[in-house]
Order: C-alpha cells, then sequence, then structure tokens
C-alpha cells in the first residue's frame, strides 16, 4: 500500500482509498482477510486508530466486515455497489464539467485534462 504523506488527503482516506480500488478492481476477492488493523499501522508506521478510521468507513460503506475475534474481511462487492459508485463519479463529474464551462474551457481541452489525469494513474 502505497501512502502520500505530502498531499493534502487524509492518511485514513488514503488508506480507505486504496482498499476500495483492490476490491473494486477485484484484486481483493470475496471473504479475503485484509491486515489488522495494529499489523497495518505498524507496517505503515502510523498511529492505530488512522487505520480503524479508515476500516470503519469501509465497513459503513459495505466495502469490508468484521468477524469479532477473527479480523476484516473483504464483502462482497455486488453489482449495486458498483452501479452506486458509477452514480458517485458521475455526480462528481457532472459539478467539475460545470466549473469548467463557466471557465469557458472548451471540450476538447477539458477531456485532454482528463485523459492526461487517466493516464498517469494506470
Amino acid at each position: 500500500m502505497q501512502l502520500d504523506y505530502a498531499s493534502g488527503e487524509s492518511i485514513y482516506i488514503q488508506i480507505k482509498e486504496n482498499f476500495k480500488k483492490l476490491i473494486i478492481s477485484g484484486s481483493m476477492k470475496e471473504d479475503d482477510a485484509i491486515p489488522s488493523v495494529r499489523a497495518l499501522a505498524s507496517t505503515l508506521a502510523i498511529n492505530v486508530n488512522t487505520v480503524q478510521r479508515a476500516y470503519r468507513e469501509l465497513e459503513a460503506e459495505g466495502y469490508i466486515y468484521s468477524i469479532p475475534g477473527k479480523g476484516n474481511f473483504v464483502s462482497r462487492f455486488s453489482f449495486e455497489q458498483r452501479m452506486k459508485e458509477k452514480l458517485n463519479i458521475e455526480k462528481k463529474l457532472e459539478e467539475i464539467i460545470k466549473e469548467a464551462q463557466y471557465l469557458n474551457i472548451e471540450e476538447s481541452e477539458f477531456n485532454e485534462m482528463v485523459k492526461k489525469i487517466y493516464e498517469s494513474k494506470k
């Protein structure tokens, strides 16, 4: 797991987003165990509470489930959850496109920006 300590994004959000990416992409499968809170905190040299917060949010969003005394595991990532995530992305894009239009950014320039960012995140 890669964390960017220099970015303005909170560490717990980075952890949460890393796990979401692994789950959505299928790299982590249903019922796969994820590292314990203490193990991940130790590996990343961060506070246990930071990892706990990320795990709590992942569980609240349905990405993982917890079995007391056993650990945390990947939930079944259903088609409905994928569609919900897709709708969230579409809503965010709508807001960004409105802002780009307000700034008179041409569609071709906007598309080029999206393509550049998309390629850099592969």
